[in-house]
């Protein structure tokens, strides 16, 4: 199924997927650490391998091209934030270069579809077919998409207020901490005194995100 509207390179983009029938797509830490490794190596262009090739060959082999690909800094796709849920994934990007959203979104869902299969002894499709896509229009939005990217979890109730901020599977604590690397996080830490700001931020928003997640099933059409 072809794409009806056009992504625009520079350009920002709030990108999701499920599994197909809201089945699981990540079924433990193995499957969320795939799915992150894919999102870090195919948010790059130009790969000399695929990532199923990268981890079959040494260490020092992987090493170098990680380093030559951060290196050159080629990318399809400039990526801002992200979240895994157990049937889902969102990100927000930025198209890098004409057509990358569309590349790097089929690299990294064919990737992970093999290896799922493979792991888990299945066949066929594991995502609902065309990626979604919504245009970021202003700043605004692009903060509120952020925070509604790292609310996920919490307001799904997929972890705790205890463990919310080290939740492994979303970029918030590369936001807190600066650690990780991923994300482009200036982006959207730009607009705030510090990331504590952008913690009190988000979580400004948490309590009243839990009580529409909960009522959700009586305002939207299944």
């Amino acid at each position: 199924m072809a794409r009806k509207i056009p992504l625009v390179t520079g350009e920002f983009y709030h990108v999701f997927n499920r599994g197909v029938e809201n089945r699981p797509v990540f079924l433990d830490k193995k499957d969320y650490r795939r799915a992150k490794e894919a999102l870090e190596f195919y948010r790059f262009a130009n790969l000399p391998v695929k990532l199923s090739h990268l981890f079959l060959l040494s260490s020092e082999d992987r090493k170098k091209i990680l380093s030559d690909l951060k290196k050159k800094d080629q990318k399809l796709v400039e990526i801002v934030s992200f979240c895994f849920m157990p049937n889902h994934f969102h990100f927000l990007l930025k198209q890098a270069v004409e057509n990358g959203i569309s590349k790097f979104l089929g690299n990294f869902t064919n990737s992970f579809t093999r290896y799922f299969n493979t792991r888990h002894k299945r066949v066929g499709p594991l995502f609902q077919g065309v990626f979604k896509s919504v245009h970021i229009e202003t700043e605004e939005q692009l903060l509120h998409v952020s925070r509604y990217i790292h609310l996920n979890p919490l307001v799904s109730f997929v972890v705790g207020e205890k463990d919310f901020e080290t939740f492994p599977w979303s970029s918030l604590p590369e936001f807190l901490t600066g650690k990780g690397g991923i994300c482009q996080t200036e982006i959207i830490l730009g607009h705030f005194k510090s990331p504590l700001a952008y913690k009190e931020f988000v979580l400004d928003q948490a309590d009243y995100a839990k009580k529409l997640e909960a009522i959700k099933h009586f305002l939207l059409e299944n």
